[in-house]
Order: structure tokens, then sequence, then C-alpha cells
């Protein structure tokens, strides 16, 4: 999360003028528009386009500019999530916007958490950044598979970067992505992941 004093927000008394240069200087999508502190909804360079275009028809664009308010125009108050929300249930929002308010039980504003910000949390899931060996296999669903794969892995010394799985409910099956440092055993890891029921689907040094 980026904290309050660090994010641009506007005012509900800023003009949209104001809003469109501040989103123009920073080069940023969307901000937050308060009341007191407290999270009143989001707006961005379409939000403003569309209340104008929907708007009255007999306001120049820089009169609306001027004398429009941001608090006026602003949507998405539901778009913000709260301090202690697990990040799991943050992804679906995103689909939405690319920005999202943190806000305690008040709705008092207490920073911005962005879809950049998302990306670089699934890059450090998968260990994007750090050199390896990425292995994606499946494995049928049952009882105590994980478990194996962690004697195989304990047994072959691998360091683990990271490990991911994925549900196939229609095939029963569960896909796995596992990245391990490279070495010199990969081979002989993989074969016996295979002789232990896991079907390899591919192996990249990444």
């Amino acid at each position: 999360m980026k904290p309050a004093h660090k994010s641009f927000t506007a005012e509900v008394s800023t003009t949209l003028a104001e809003v469109l240069k501040v989103l123009d200087e920073k080069d940023i999508e969307a901000m937050p528009v308060l009341e007191d502190g407290r999270f009143k909804g989001m707006i961005s360079k379409e939000i403003i386009f569309r209340a104008y275009f929907n708007g009255d028809e007999g306001m120049d664009r820089q009169t609306f500019l001027k004398e429009v308010k941001a608090g006026d125009v602003a949507l998405h108050e539901d778009f913000n999530i709260h301090d202690e929300e697990v990040f799991e249930r943050t992804l679906p929002m995103f689909k939405g916007f690319s920005v999202l308010a943190v806000v305690d039980k008040t709705n008092k504003f207490l920073g911005l958490v962005t879809r950049y910000d998302v990306i670089e949390q699934f890059e450090s899931a998968f260990g994007v950044k750090k050199q390896g060996v990425r292995i994606a296999f499946t494995s049928e669903e049952s009882s105590g598979r994980i478990e194996r794969l962690g004697d195989i892995i304990k047994h072959y010394h691998e360091n683990v970067i990271s490990l991911a799985t994925f549900d196939e409910t229609d095939k029963l099956a569960r896909r796995i992505v596992l990245k391990i440092e490279d070495n010199d055993n990969i081979e002989a890891f993989t074969k016996k992941l295979e002789k232990t029921g896991f079907r390899i689907l591919s192996v990249k040094r990444l």
C-alpha cells in the first residue's frame, strides 16, 4: 500500500481543471476524492470526460472544468478495501478499476493499492525476479499429494524459490508450478516426480 501522505488525492471541492492538471503532471490514471479525510469516490480522466458529455449541453468545456468540483462527478465509492483485507479478495475489484483506496472502519483514507502493486506481488509469488528452473506439472487430487511433493523436494535438497497451485476441477487434477534453484540434479528430480505420479508439463530455465 502507498500510504496516504504519499498518495495524490483531490478534495470534494477541487475543481476538475485542477484534477486534470495533477493527473497529467503526475502521469496517473486516477485518484481518490476525499472529504475531511474520508474516501468519497474515485476520479479519472474518463470519469471527467463522461460527466462533461453526459451533462449540461449549454456549458462549454472550460467553464465545466473551472466550475464543476471533483465531488460532483466522483464515482466508485465502493472501490475501496479495508486495511486488514486479505490480498486474494482484492483481485476481483481490479477488473473494474486500476486503483483501490484503502480505508479503515470509519472510511478514513489510509492509502492506495494499484494494479501495478498487485502485479508486483504476483511476480514475487512466482519468483520472477530470481533465476531458477520452472517446473510445471499436474497431479490428481488426492490426500497427501503436496506432502509427497515436499518429501521429494527434501530428499533432493532442492531450494524452493516459489510454489503455486491451480485447480482444474473439470479434470479432477491440480496444476502445480514449482520454481527451484538451478543445480545438476534437475533431471533426476523430475524423473522422480514422474515415477511418483506427477505428470511433467514443462521444464524451463528462467
